[in-house]
């Protein structure tokens, strides 16, 4: 109950925000028996609490201006405000000065024109701002290099943090750098090369691009790199396009998902490429409507919903549609990932036109999912209903079996829907099976492997 009303103030208070915006515009889209369980737990027949009915607002046409004329009205060039671009110096003041002019105009733009890089600390980019703000990225935006550079002072939390804004706009040709290798580094992190450790201490390490309490929002043509942990997250949002965009760190890189979505409404996500060492795009609790199409992830963790319902936490996601994408070289494809003890339900999740090159878990729903393996049974878990998997082409990894749908034993998964699946291994003959617990659903047309072992709905 608590995470309900807490769900319920923060739109509320996100409604109070927007209540003088400007009108959302529409975007029109073309939108074998059981195993055994491995896992304990109370088994029982599966309970099916009803999901909540969100009101589902479209996705907005957010303006997308082309890179702009630095000789044009209205545009705050850093540099003019005292910005050095040597990668040395401290610009941080600079860009609030800019940005504080930019703010106070309509369709005010600040820019970082190409041929500098700009050193920047943590910065708290705050609005309310006229209409049609701008940050416009057409050099090199340079974060500390590693914990012992970052101010002692500033939060360790994130790095660029935009906030109560409306109806803004993140663009340019340039590139947003993380330095993010000594943050990777830390002993505290999960490190998965030979000889690897992960030991206790400070473990800290910012996002690097956070929107937090805005809407309208657009992000698209930049290059986003070696962020010391999640690249950009929007949370508390309404209304977000993101377009065009290039990601990346290494494989190994931990904790470094591509792009986040938490308590956010309303967002499409096309045409962009993400390469990073965990989710290409991960989807969190809060989040409703949301369109991922034309994307290409890996090597990544795949693109997830969840981990939902940590610690008996309560979790809503719904209407999430993933179309013609491609996912290769990657740990996980199509992963929903929930912990045993919460409750709240995914459902409409509709996953169409994807391709997979040598992709370890293909298609998977683990409502066991646990990070530090020593998690303790609990019957209780959120409610996943309305999966749909449709023409889902490509090779996995034969470690694991392709097609995983591992469901609590009291509250199984519900009807899922198979068709057009073709998954063959990215090296041999052998077709793994398709594992099922407590998975019920219809195997529409043949596949391979066969689903047999959903049971009937």
């Amino acid at each position: 109950m608590e995470k309900v009303q807490e769900l319920v103030l923060v739109w509320i208070f996100l409604a109070l925000f927007l209540q003088n915006a400007s009108n959302v515009e529409g975007r029109h889209h073309c939108h074998k028996g059981h195993k055994k369980n491995p896992h304990k737990g109370s088994s029982s027949n599966p309970q099916m609490p009803p999901p909540p009915s969100p009101t589902y607002l479209p996705v907005p046409t957010v303006p997308s201006p082309e890179p702009c004329n630095s000789s044009s009205s209205g545009i705050f060039d850093v540099t003019t405000f005292g910005a050095v671009g040597n990668g040395l110096a401290d610009d941080t003041p600079a860009f609030k000065a800019a940005w504080k002019a930019a703010c106070a105009v309509e369709s005010g733009v600040v820019l970082a024109p190409s041929g500098y890089t700009f050193a920047i600390t943590s910065t708290n980019f705050s609005g309310p701002c006229k209409p049609g703000l701008v940050f416009q990225v057409d050099g090199v935006l340079l974060q500390p290099n590693g914990p012992d550079r970052w101010p002692k002072a500033h939060s360790k939390k994130q790095w660029l943090r935009f906030y109560q804004l409306n109806n803004m706009t993140l663009t340019g040709k340039g590139t947003i750098e993380g330095n993010g290798e000594l943050w990777w580094d830390l002993p505290c992190k999960p490190h998965r090369g030979p000889n690897g450790t992960t030991l206790p201490g400070p473990c800290d390490s910012p996002v690097m691009i956070v929107f937090f309490m805005s809407a309208n929002l657009a992000v698209n043509r930049l290059r986003i790199q070696n962020s010391p942990q999640f690249h950009m997250k929007f949370d508390v949002c309404l209304g977000v396009l993101v377009e065009k965009l290039s990601i990346y760190s290494p494989k190994l890189s931990p904790n470094t998902d591509g792009i986040h979505i938490g308590y956010t409404r309303s967002v499409g996500i096309y045409n962009s490429m993400i390469s990073n060492g965990d989710d290409c795009i991960s989807i969190g609790t809060g989040s409703s409507n949301v369109h991922i199409e034309g994307v290409t992830c890996g090597p990544s963790h795949g693109i997830s919903i969840g981990s939902l319902g940590a610690n008996n936490s309560q979790a809503w996601v719904s209407n999430i549609t993933v179309r013609n994408a491609v996912i290769r070289d990657s740990d996980n494809g199509l992963r929903i990932k929930t912990w045993q003890g919460g409750s709240g339900s995914v459902t409409d999740i509709s996953y169409e036109n994807i391709r997979m090159q040598n992709v370890l878990n293909s298609i998977i729903v683990d409502q066991y999912y646990c990070s530090n393996k020593v998690c303790r049974n609990q019957s209780s878990a959120v409610y996943v209903s309305g999966l749909s998997y449709r023409n889902i082409k490509g090779t996995y990894n034969m470690i694991k079996p392709p097609i995983r749908f591992a469901c609590s034993d009291a509250v199984g998964c519900t009807n899922i829907r198979i068709s057009e699946v073709e998954l063959l291994p990215h090296v041999g003959d052998l077709v793994d099976e398709p594992y099922c617990w407590n998975a019920f659903g219809v195997q529409e047309t043949p596949t391979i492997p066969p689903v047999a072992c959903l049971q009937n709905w």
